[in-house]
């Protein structure tokens, strides 16, 4: 029944598991190479210039998404702190920062068929010399609008919104029944 296919936490296949990922501090932000040099000396890890990349530190994440715009995530424990030390770094500079944890949530699709069941729903080509670890893009699966990250070979992160994840996640349940689930 598709209401238990959206409540449940995990669903498994044979090569490919679906699941909701914790909570994370998730902030879009835009600025200028100015603004963006402020932000790295806050965040940690540089921000990606190279267009659908990510870059990672210990406990947080910044993914491009446009020649001046990074979604950046870190674990909840930091959040408040990395917002204000943001605010104070960038107060003289032309930017946006905008905190949208509560907007999004986080899936995990992983296993060897997570790049099959994708490929259902979306135009992407997921080959690993196309689409490798590490490169991330706004697109579509289905009807809904995501952020999709590869984190590994087997392995990505996607960012949907709150109000189409229960589509995105009966979606993927459906093309996931191709291999048992």
């Amino acid at each position: 029944m598709l209401s238990d296919i959206l409540d449940a936490g995990v669903i498994e296949a044979d090569g490919v598991r679906l699941e909701t990922l914790p909570d994370f501090t998730r902030l879009n932000f835009r600025g200028a190479e100015g603004a963006v040099q402020a932000m790295e000396t806050v965040f940690g890890p540089a921000l990606p210039r190279e267009a659908c990349r990510a870059s990672l530190g210990a406990d947080r994440a910044a993914l491009w998404l446009g020649p001046d715009e990074w979604l950046l995530l870190a674990l909840p424990a930091v959040g408040e702190s990395l917002i204000e030390a943001a605010e104070g770094q960038l107060a003289t500079l032309p930017h946006s920062l905008v905190d949208i944890s509560s907007r999004q949530i986080a899936l995990g699709l992983s296993g060897r068929q997570a790049a099959t069941v994708l490929a259902g729903g979306n135009p992407l080509d997921f080959d690993l010399r196309a689409f490798p670890v590490g490169m991330c893009t706004r697109t579509i699966l289905g009807k809904a609008e995501i952020v999709l990250w590869r984190t590994e070979a087997e392995r990505f992160h996607i960012e949907v919104w709150r109000s189409f994840a229960p589509y995105v996640r009966g979606f993927i349940a459906e093309h996931m029944r191709e291999f048992g689930g």
